[in-house]
């Protein structure tokens, strides 16, 4: 089990929160999926002793005034401008903490990690 995030004496899994933030994110349109779905990578990380590590699909962390400082990678689908893509994920992971775990966000840094061009 991983260590707890403590935010407004709530301790919070960090899986708990991944969850939150990658289901509201997943809403969003543009957005493909939430970390690295990528399963041409998945696959060469599972057979091979070759080390693919990623970062996790979110990360958190708690500031001093006791909010939380949220980092969500994406990866999106071609033709959505990136700065509005990223502001509606922004949008929809504040709305969907506050819903569900009723504390401060500080900030949401959205980072598009890969891009899904339409088949023709």
């Amino acid at each position: 089990m991983s260590h707890e995030i403590i935010v407004s004496g709530i301790g919070i899994a960090p899986e708990v929160l991944a969850t939150v933030v990658s289901r509201a994110a997943e809403e969003v349109e543009g957005v493909a999926s939430v970390g690295d779905k990528n399963l041409a990578t998945n696959l060469v990380s599972m057979f091979s002793t070759r080390s693919t590590t990623t970062a996790p699909a979110v990360e958190a962390a708690v500031t001093d005034d006791d909010r939380l400082c949220l980092t969500v990678r994406l990866t999106v689908f071609f033709g959505y401008p990136f700065k509005k893509l990223a502001e509606a994920v922004r949008t929809a992971v504040v709305h969907a903490i506050d819903a569900q775990v009723g504390v401060g966000v500080a900030r949401v840094d959205v980072c598009i990690d890969g891009l899904v061009f339409p088949k023709e």
